[in-house]
């Protein structure tokens, strides 16, 4: 059974009522019970974990090492800084997806740059809790074969 991680980063935990003309009106739950529907719908397993904390986070990717198939990270702020962060995707032979729900390159300009992009398969951002869903289905099919555009 194919196995992934969706790891979200700080101030996640607030969605639905956080800047919801940014992030929108759904709660992290809301998220999390799509994302559980689509596992189930493709007979697989996705573990969601939340914190505000980094190295909670680091300490999740480097379990993942032998446990899953695939990472989903919307990193939050820790995007335009966390070298720590980066370094644990690297250091984990998981492939990885970064995910956000905003548009961050239409936003203010230091969230415009992500230490995170350069070790992962790719980026989401902008299409809101769907970029999630859609960060698996990448991993779906690059497990099948399907390629990757690489990190």
């Amino acid at each position: 059974m194919r196995k992934f991680l969706v790891l979200h980063g700080p101030n996640l935990n607030l969605l639905g009522s956080r800047e919801p003309e940014v992030y929108g009106r759904q709660t992290l739950e809301e998220i999390d019970h799509m994302l559980q529907e689509w596992a189930e719908q493709r007979g697989c397993r996705v573990d969601t974990f939340q914190s505000n904390s980094e190295g909670a986070l680091i300490d999740r990717i480097h379990e993942a090492r032998d446990r899953y198939d695939g990472i989903v990270i919307n990193p939050g702020a820790y995007t335009h800084y966390s070298i720590a962060l980066r370094d644990a995707l690297a250091a984990v032979p998981v492939p990885a997806v970064e995910v956000h729900l905003s548009n961050v390159h239409a936003r203010e300009p230091f969230r415009r740059h992500s230490v995170i992009s350069p070790v992962v398969r790719g980026v989401i951002a902008g299409l809101g809790p769907v970029g999630y869903r859609l960060a698996l289905e990448a991993l779906w099919a690059e497990l099948d074969g399907g390629g990757s555009a690489g990190a």
